[in-house]
């Protein structure tokens, strides 16, 4: 039986199928269901938004269809029916949405998606746990196998939400993220080629969560630890601790770079603006993406979007 798609995105019932701690703040969670067979996409940097249940619930509260019924194509912010219901919810009761990026897929011998990683930042969540932690952060830090959760995805491999696309003539990559922008990164990575140049810029909240990350890139990473031993006490918070070391760096000669910058939305336009206002590069080919933006909520960012 086909399935027609009326959206290139669409809801897909997972559950939880393991979960895997990566360092002290960050966390893989495995998804698997039925439905994931319609799952697609062609990009290093999927969006995706994950709607997870409030403690004492067994499945998030997302009102799909008038009276129940199972997913069905749909659009977060799209104007369709199910947005303005579930916006309408309690907020105890309306189920949290929380935007990610997809870290892998697996599939099957006939390209059937099976499974799906998601890397979660555990914000507050530790030895020095805040009361602050956000509901998905404290809910990826219990996640058990069978849990369930509703995941707005692509039913279209090459999809709006694919944010990474460097032009074919590029002959130098230049990063910068975040922890929020790391899965995305390291997807990328695998995905260059031999003989690619790239340089790359990572900030991280403890060494821990420093991972090794596989490419056949020519490519070299320099990493940035926030918060350890006090680390960057006495420097501006907001500030991304990579600037002043791309400020100096000595970038390989390039005539066409492609620069993508990912993370928290005020570092990112700093990043951004010293790429394009002191280095030169074209706005055009610079990819900027506010993952998120320091004290404000998504539920926040959203009333303001």
């Amino acid at each position: 039986m086909t399935t027609a798609v009326a959206s290139p995105f669409r809801f897909f019932s997972l559950q939880v199928v393991t979960t895997r701690r990566l360092g002290p703040s960050l966390v893989r969670v495995t998804f698997a269901g039925p439905d994931l067979r319609a799952f697609r996409s062609a990009g290093c940097d999927q969006s995706l938004s994950l709607f997870l249940p409030h403690p004492g619930q067994s499945e998030p509260v997302v009102p799909l269809e008038e009276g129940g019924g199972s997913p069905r194509s749909g659009e977060a912010g799209s104007g369709g029916d199910w947005w303005q219901r579930w916006r309408e919810l309690p907020d105890d009761v309306r189920a949290v949405m929380r935007s990610y990026t997809l870290r892998a897929l697996r599939a099957d011998a006939e390209g059937h998606t099976t499974e799906v990683d998601i890397d979660f930042v555990l914000h507050g969540i530790g030895p020095d746990t805040s009361p602050q932690a956000g509901p998905a952060s404290r809910w990826a830090a219990r996640a058990a196998a069978g849990d369930r959760v509703l995941l707005l995805g692509p039913a279209v491999a090459d999809n709006r939400a694919i944010r990474f696309r460097p032009p074919e003539d590029t002959d130098l990559v230049l990063l910068w993220a975040d922890e929020t922008a790391l899965p995305a990164t390291a997807a990328v990575l695998e995905s260059l080629p031999a003989g690619t140049r790239a340089r790359i810029w990572l900030e991280v909240p403890r060494s821990g969560d420093i991972q090794d990350l596989t490419t056949a890139a020519d490519t070299e990473i320099t990493w940035f630890v926030r918060d350890e031993e006090g680390a960057g006490a006495t420097r501006d918070r907001g500030a991304p601790m990579a600037l002043d070391s791309l400020r100096t760096a000595q970038l390989p000669p390039a005539e066409r770079p492609y620069v993508w910058i990912a993370g928290e939305s005020g570092r990112v336009k700093q990043v951004r603006r010293h790429f394009v206002g002191e280095r030169g590069i074209d706005r055009r080919r610079v990819t900027f993406v506010g993952y998120w933006r320091r004290g404000m909520t998504e539920e926040q960012l959203r009333e303001q979007g």
